[in-house]
């Protein structure tokens, strides 16, 4: 919330248009090269839609926002945002359903529902709500601003800290690399990022530089 308000203004929410259609652009091509290298591959029901997913979605709260802040500064959160935004919708309007439609122990019969309140996560709900207070130029109260700052603050460290404790609990004996998870890698931190260069390239030739790297970073993130 604090970091649209902070970043972002009218004006500049219109010019980052084509960062949004390029990000867009991009999902639709990985999600098209995943599945067809689940087909090709033959990876296994049950692992296709984490496979799909792993491949396409980036982890951009988590690692992508520290991995941003760390290389680029404050000066690129504009364009986060708007990485930020597609993964979200890419990873609960369209990976979600790769993955629960690849239950291998789901009863084919049975009609399946999906959790609405999904597409809406927290983070997303703030951006929302702050794009609707910046084009309607609502006044924010002093104290609200700060206070919002100083949470806004502990994300990167708690984020750190957070993987940190994951990795730890988890431990280095409990990662196997076999084929699916090798050929998951690859897509990950090799195709997409490639693809993302490939569109910027062709399409992305009057984007600034800050822009196109910062969709390249997190298009090279780790998976969700």
């Amino acid at each position: 919330f604090i970091s649209v308000l902070t970043y972002l203004t009218r004006d500049k929410l219109v010019s980052l248009s084509g960062g949004l259609v390029f990000a867009a652009a991009s999902f639709a091509v990985s999600y098209v090269l995943a599945y067809l290298i689940t087909k090709i591959f033959k990876i296994r029901v049950g692992r296709r839609g984490t496979f799909i997913n792993m491949f396409v979605n980036a982890n951009t709260i988590f690692i992508g926002l520290p991995l941003n802040s760390a290389l680029f500064g404050t000066k690129s959160m504009p364009y986060f945002l708007i990485y930020y935004v597609m993964n979200t919708i890419s990873t609960w309007a369209i990976g979600i359903f790769f993955i629960s439609s690849d239950d291998p122990t789901r009863d084919k019969t049975e009609k399946q529902s999906f959790n609405w309140k999904k597409l809406l996560p927290m983070p997303l709900v703030g951006f929302l709500i702050s794009i609707v207070v910046l084009l309607l130029a609502i006044p924010i109260p002093g104290w609200v601003s700060t206070t919002f700052s100083m949470v806004g603050g502990i994300v990167t460290p708690m984020s750190l800290i957070y993987i940190g404790i994951i990795l730890a609990d988890a431990g280095l004996k409990s990662i196997h690399f076999d084929r699916d998870s090798i050929l998951a890698l690859i897509g990950r931190f090799i195709i997409v990022p490639a693809v993302m260069i490939i569109i910027l390239k062709l399409f992305g030739g009057s984007m600034p530089k800050l822009e196109s790297s910062t969709l390249i970073i997190q298009a090279a993130a780790p998976g969700l």
